[in-house]
């Protein structure tokens, strides 16, 4: 075991500094984990990986214990400072006040949305300012280790002091090649996408919030319609796509996820709304 950067007997969810613990981000161990990870299959890599994302599935469970979780999903297009990304950054620092926020961990609007609950202690017009800072590189390509420097900035300058663990990132080392987001409290990262992509959505006991986003996000729009439709009525959990015209023309999941809902545990629990200022009404529980 010992050629493998991560501890299979891991019993502890990730910090940033700790999967960004290098200068340089091509010598930090999330980069060194994605590298290990896309080397030739044995045995025993399979065996040090399973064994690794069994420890972080029994610290999420301990982590999550007592915190009302709500999702937010959404792509890793959106470039710091545009509309977007400020629109994921306001949901996240509204439902920031009552919630954890659980993203996919990566960039995009899954940083925007991680960042807005982590800031949900300060002023909007605190956030926007660090928004501001951010978008002096606006996304990860074609330098992940500006846009981490750039990130590593505003969390040194806004993170002491902040009063309450609100923010939560599930990412993956299948997707190794988008860097996980600095603002997060804890990052369960799973070498298993399978795996992570069910108990992200399995932890939101409070609901799951869709912001617009291509395949990976109608992968989770059904995923999580399919546990709601066979939940007990009492487990159903609300599910909120945000963009009214994105989600019936451009991808129309509403439509069949509006007529999956009927005369199931999930009717009443889907919701379409125009804008992010819509969610947290339905999320008052």
């Amino acid at each position: 075991m010992s050629e493998a950067p991560v501890d299979p007997e891991r019993a502890s969810l990730y910090t940033p500094e700790e999967l960004y613990d290098a200068p340089a981000y091509v010598d930090s161990l999330d980069a060194r984990a994605y590298s290990w990870s896309r080397q030739e299959h044995t045995r025993e890599r399979a065996r040090v990986r399973a064994l690794h994302d069994f420890g972080i599935d029994e610290a999420l469970d301990a982590w999550i214990a007592g915190r009302r979780i709500v999702g937010v999903m959404g792509g890793h297009a959106a470039q710091r400072g545009d509309q977007t990304y400020v629109d994921a950054a306001r949901l996240g620092h509204a439902l920031g006040q009552s919630h954890v926020v659980a993203t996919g961990g990566g960039p995009g609007a899954m940083e925007a949305a991680n960042l807005g609950a982590w800031m949900a202690s300060y002023a909007l017009e605190v956030m926007h300012t660090a928004i501001e800072e951010l978008a002096a590189v606006p996304g990860f390509k074609p330098s992940i280790q500006d846009w981490m420097v750039a990130a590593m900035t505003v969390r040194s300058g806004y993170g002491p002091g902040r009063p309450k663990e609100t923010s939560l990132g599930i990412p993956t080392w299948f997707y190794g090649h988008e860097p996980p987001n600095m603002f997060c409290d804890a990052v369960a990262k799973y070498f298993r996408n399978a795996t992570r992509e069910a108990i992200l959505l399995e932890i939101c006991d409070a609901g799951v919030v869709f912001l617009p986003g291509a395949a990976g996000t109608v992968q989770e729009i059904f995923q999580d319609a399919c546990e709601n439709y066979y939940a007990a009525p009492d487990r159903a959990a609300p599910m909120i796509l945000v963009g009214r015209v994105y989600w019936t023309e451009v991808l129309p999941a509403w439509s069949l996820l509006e007529s999956l809902s009927h005369d199931s545990a999930m009717r009443g629990h889907v919701h379409l709304v125009d804008s992010v200022d819509e969610v947290s009404a339905l999320l008052t529980h």
